[in-house]
């Protein structure tokens, strides 16, 4: 990961600027750069890990014209050649150092070319005019807001504009800005035609597009490892990964010391793949200890996502303290294309299909939120299989009555896809799906659930949690962390939409916790 930031007007830059930019120097501790381009303000934190020498130093500058950015150019070779074959020089191994040539020659039209997962923040020379683009998913994050002049500014948190910008607000996923508005360039989530392969023909489709994922994110001048949970997405990316590698690759795994869940079920997947296997334990202690940490670095209230970022977090943090790398794959976005627990109610192929889009357009303000924050607060960068653009237009294309549960086992599509191919052993492979923040052990919600209950009385519930009024906490453990919340980011809760929850609306689903374990069908989940 690295850390980006841009204040598109002219000087004096405010002092509020240059207290934001440190915030996120865990982002990129390598190198750290502030640019003056008269008309504004480039700012860069650097984490290396394509073209390790200081050639790679961000902003690039090119006649004038300037740029950082924090992403990872899949395929950067074919198109940087294709730039030396128009004349153009690099001084660089970097994959960014091709994004000002090919703005040079396509404009804005370039980011509906790259296959990325990127945020940049662009100054063209020849204009004098900023712009700032987000990839389609939102995997790598940007915020932006408005100071006391009125003038823009991009950054790669939201702590990096507390007070500086009154209001904070996500960049829209897909989107480039220029010249005061923004711009749609790829609705990822936007289905025109649905496909009709059969089902054999899908999941062969299926199996090589998430192949072909997993190998281009294993490039890396720095090394790679693998979050691994013995869940069916991430034990999939590793054993793809172990597959691929000349070399046992090294997978990482936590739970809670009294009840973890998955680490079996890791060291399972370990050990039939051949990995390198570390597990990290962590207590009770640690988890409530961590809990302002977590969501301060987080930037949101929502419950999910503050569950599942505590044993993340805690995770990145011993990888961080004791290995050398700098690259973790990880295995989320599988379950909004394939199906959540919660799905298998789906009343219908379409309401299906629309909740699949609906939580793929959000993404960036839940899962991928999580695995951005919790791994590049320890100096890491995530890299997601699964958010492959080609990968996700394609299972979003598909018939969703395929998608639906019909075959007596949620994400079917995917199981079967790897059927009979030996990655993983078929317990694995047709293992219940169960949330991460269960499966570390349950004694962590419980846990959790049980020390917000300690800090309110019912009357003090009921009183604190009118004052908020978008997204109104509706349990004490809801109204613990926006309050936490309101702490680092005061009035900036409109950053996130609303708590994750299963949808309502579906019978089996009008529930009041966002744990799978609250369903109906969780049954061997969770064992």
């Amino acid at each position: 990961m690295c850390s980006i930031m841009g204040y598109c007007g002219p000087k004096p830059l405010p002092d509020a600027f240059l207290r934001g930019f440190s915030e996120t120097v865990s982002r990129g501790p390598d190198m750290h750069r502030i640019l003056d381009l008269g008309a504004g303000t480039l700012a860069f934190h650097r984490l290396s890990i394509m073209g390790l020498t200081e050639t790679g130093m961000q902003p690039f500058l090119r006649d004038g014209s300037a740029v950082v950015c924090n992403g990872e150019l899949y395929g950067f070779q074919k198109t940087k050649q294709a730039l030396k074959d128009r004349g153009y020089t690099f001084e660089s191994d970097s994959d960014c150092e091709i994004l000002l040539p090919l703005y040079f020659e396509y404009g804005t039209e370039m980011f509906s070319m790259l296959d990325a997962e990127f945020a940049l923040i662009l100054y063209d020379g020849k204009t004098k005019e900023f712009l700032a683009a987000r990839d389609p998913i939102g995997i790598r994050p940007l915020y932006y807001g408005y100071d006391e002049k009125g003038v823009i500014v991009f950054a790669s948190e939201p702590k990096n504009l507390v007070g500086l910008c009154a209001s904070i607000l996500p960049f829209p996923p897909g989107h480039y800005w220029k010249g005061g508005r923004f711009f749609p360039y790829c609705n990822i989530a936007d289905v025109k035609t649905v496909c009709k392969d059969d089902l054999e023909t899908a999941c062969v489709n299926i199996r090589e597009k998430l192949t072909a994922g997993v190998k281009k994110r294993l490039i890396a001048d720095a090394k790679v490892g693998f979050l691994l949970s013995g869940g069916l997405d991430s034990s999939l990316v590793c054993a793809i990964a172990a597959k691929e590698s000349k070399t046992p690759i090294r997978t990482f795994a936590i739970g809670m010391d009294t009840d973890a869940i998955d680490l079996k079920y890791a060291r399972q997947v370990a050990d039939f793949i051949g990995s390198e296997h570390t597990e990290v334990y962590m207590t009770k202690q640690e988890v409530l200890g961590n809990l302002e940490t977590v969501i301060r670095l987080l930037g949101t209230f929502d419950i999910t996502t503050i569950r599942a970022s505590m044993g993340m977090y805690l995770l990145c943090k011993a990888i961080h303290e004791t290995t050398d790398i700098r690259v973790l794959l990880t295995g989320e976005i599988s379950d909004e294309l394939f199906g959540y627990k919660y799905t298998d109610f789906a009343p219908s192929a379409a309401a299906f299909q629309a909740e699949s889009q609906k939580r793929v357009r959000e993404l960036h303000m839940y899962d991928v939120l999580r695995a951005d924050r919790c791994i590049s607060v320890n100096a890491l960068e995530a890299r997601v299989p699964f958010g492959d653009l080609d990968f996700v237009r394609y299972v979003l294309a598909l018939d969703p009555q395929k998608k639906l549960n019909t075959y007596g086992k949620g994400k079917y599509l995917l199981r079967h896809a790897f059927e009979g191919q030996n990655l993983l052993p078929e317990e694995i492979l047709w293992r219940e799906k169960a949330a991460f923040s269960d499966a570390v052990g349950h004694s962590m919600v419980d846990d959790l659930k049980e020390y917000a209950e300690s800090c309110y009385s019912d009357a003090q519930f009921e009183e604190k949690r009118k004052q908020f009024t978008h997204a109104q906490p509706f349990t004490k453990e809801s109204l613990l962390y926006r309050e936490i919340f309101e702490k680092y980011y005061p009035g900036q809760a409109k950053m996130i939409a609303g708590f994750w929850m299963p949808n309502k609306d579906w019978d089996g689903c009008n529930v009041n916790d966002p744990s799978a374990r609250v369903l109906s069908n969780y049954g061997e989940s969770g064992t």
